[in-house]
């Protein structure tokens, strides 16, 4: 079955985020006599390859195997060594990842310090090779396009929530801006919670109305009618997988099958059993739903089309 992103920044548009790494990757390669007792500036990502190596951040003891990433904030002191006698290696990389080039990203995500990447599989090539083609002193496109990689993969294992409109600190002509990304990434998270598009415009720190408007202007849709569409995306790879329609139906938060049909057909445009039939030939070298015309649109409400 094909996947739909449903990552805590799926709906960030990739020219608003700004990621920069400030150092060259860090090839950790440990014996049993290294110690580290530092604070960093910026944000710091380890990445476990081989060995264990042993932390105490924030006060909290933790240690890193091959498979798994720690985060380290800006800020905060911690304290590394390896107890064993095998080498203790991975990478290390310094960066800072704003949204709108002026507010944290990070800061604004409530996440796990510590997770076991479940794509590893997929990564462990790129991160070893992340780590042998690393230049010693300086950084290069390469090197930002696969830290982003890994850097995406590991918010997506840790992100708990979204930490909610008294985090953000914008002022300005992107304050805005980052209000509705926020509020859309968070219905896209979690679009099964029932509320959450009252929420987001309830706890945005602007007039509920203007709010409305400007949520509207930049995504296309209310905030309602986003939750919807989120449903239904949620909906359409189960449809695809063969699932039933009652079934996918409840799977989705709707427990009567025919106003679920209703609700599909009234934000997609087909109705579940029609949207598979044109999946099906799609893949046979048919058109599917969408034509042309209607992607553009469909990319403009989430900001990555051209603005006619």
């Amino acid at each position: 079955m094909d996947e739909i992103e449903h990552g805590p920044l799926a709906q960030i548009s990739p020219g608003a985020l700004n990621l920069r790494l400030t150092r060259s990757t860090i090839k950790m390669q440990h014996s049993a006599s290294w110690r580290i007792d530092k604070i960093n500036p910026v944000h710091d990502l380890l990445i476990g390859l081989e060995g264990r190596g042993e932390y105490l951040i924030g006060g909290e003891r933790l240690h890193l195997e091959p498979g798994e990433a720690i985060w380290i904030p800006p800020g905060t002191r911690f304290v590394g060594w390896n107890e064993g006698q095998a080498a203790f290696t991975g990478i290390a990389q310094h960066f800072t990842l704003e949204i709108f080039g002026s507010t944290d990203l990070l800061a604004q995500l409530e996440l796990r310090q510590k997770v076991r990447l479940s794509k590893w599989e997929m990564l462990e090539p790129l991160a070893r090779h992340y780590r042998q083609s690393a230049p010693p002193s300086s950084v290069t496109l390469a090197q930002h396009h696969g830290f982003m990689v890994l850097l995406l993969a590991y918010i997506d294992d840790a992100f708990v929530d979204w930490r909610g409109a008294s985090a953000f600190q914008a002022q300005g002509a992107n304050a805005i801006d980052i209000a509705v990304t926020v509020a859309a990434s968070r219905i896209a998270a979690h679009p099964l919670e029932e509320g959450m598009a009252e929420n987001v415009v309830a706890e945005a720190p602007f007039n509920p109305d203007y709010f409305l408007r400007a949520f509207q202007k930049r995504i296309g849709r209310t905030p309602r009618k986003f939750q919807d569409f989120k449903r239904m995306e949620r909906a359409m790879p189960l449809l695809e997988a063969g699932q039933a329609v009652a079934q996918v139906g409840e799977a989705v938060g709707y427990a009567d099958p025919y106003y679920f049909s209703r609700m599909f057909k009234r934000v997609i445009g087909l109705s579940p059993r029609a949207y598979v039939q044109r999946v099906r030939q799609s893949r046979d070298g048919a058109l599917m739903q969408l034509d042309e015309a209607e992607q553009l649109d469909a990319l403009r409400a989430v900001g990555l089309g051209p603005v006619s």
